[in-house]
């Protein structure tokens, strides 16, 4: 409990918090600034959480809001309440997920995650997945970000670079990703191909936008050439096949990437400080059900063709 609630409660000892649809409602007002937003989130009639709303403010005893004409703003004691009741909602939304993964047939939501580089392979996948589980409803989100498993965000992740070490999670290991440096022929006619690594200085690369990333292949380029060489940056991984695609300059892919796409030129061949290995990361509550189970064995079956 936040210092501004101990000092309500220090003060008012024989009070209690009121219900839990009071709490709720006062943090959707908190969250979305408005009676009416937080009457529809909540699907409930205005009236409703205005009830609510007085009624808390009487029990505790303190204003929990401004009122103005654009909406409602959270004091102090508002915003120590928005805290508590955020944690709550997360915990509750966490325990949902846990209950709805455990029935015993391969059905319902299936949350997956993913850098955006396995978005074709991947994607591939569950459209397999789905055609032997039709009753599954698949998400597949793709990003840096990284999802919070414990709060029933994802049902499986899979993660580059270094092991991840949250002691909820299990981790296995999935793919070591190995990486050559490819250019299209018609970069090759114009720029020439380089005879050694002191010649890519005088070549132009594609790469991620984030160049502080931990991938080892981009860590290698970026103390290997000058920062203006590499001119042509994306934050999805589409792009950023189109560009070496379109001769803008060399990059990173994987063989298999790179037989997806004609016209390609493997310059320098893999090396194994370029390798990102890459691991398959559950929540230990989730790890057993039998739908992430199903989908674990899937996954790594066909990765073996991969």
């Amino acid at each position: 409990m936040t210092l501004a609630f101990r000092a309500i409660v220090h003060h008012n000892p024989s009070m209690s918090l009121g219900t839990w649809d009071e709490i709720r409602t006062a943090f959707n007002v908190a969250r979305l600034g408005t009676v009416s937003g937080a009457a529809d989130a909540l699907g409930v009639h205005h009236a409703t959480v205005i009830r609510h709303i007085d009624s808390l403010e009487a029990r505790l005893g303190v204003k929990l809001f401004q009122r103005h004409a654009r909406g409602y703003s959270a004091t102090e004691a508002g915003r120590d309440l928005l805290q508590v009741a955020q944690a709550t909602d997360d915990q509750f939304s966490q325990l949902v997920n846990r209950i709805r993964g455990q029935g015993d047939a391969v059905s319902g939501e299936l949350v997956v995650t993913s850098l955006p580089a396995l978005s074709k392979r991947i994607t591939e996948l569950l459209v397999r997945f789905r055609e032997r589980h039709p009753e599954v409803l698949v998400r597949y989100i793709t990003g840096e970000k990284l999802l919070r498993l414990e709060y029933g965000e994802a049902h499986v992740a899979i993660r580059a670079g270094r092991k991840p070490q949250n002691p909820d999670n299990v981790v296995q290991p999935f793919l070591a990703k190995e990486v050559a440096l490819y250019a299209s022929e018609g970069y090759i006619q114009r720029r020439g191909r380089p005879a050694s690594d002191d010649d890519l200085a005088g070549h132009d690369f594609v790469a991620q936008d984030n160049l502080s990333s931990n991938a080892p292949f981009l860590r290698w380029l970026v103390t290997t050439v000058p920062p203006e060489r590499i001119v042509f940056r994306a934050s999805d991984f589409g792009p950023m096949i189109e560009a070496i695609r379109l001769g803008v300059g060399m990059g990173f892919l994987s063989g298999w990437e790179a037989g997806d796409v004609p016209g390609l030129v493997q310059v320098i061949p893999p090396r194994p400080e370029w390798t990102s290995p890459s691991w398959i990361v559950t929540h230990v509550d989730l790890h057993r059900t039998t739908k992430v189970q199903a989908f674990l064995a899937f996954l790594k079956e066909e990765a073996k063709e991969w």
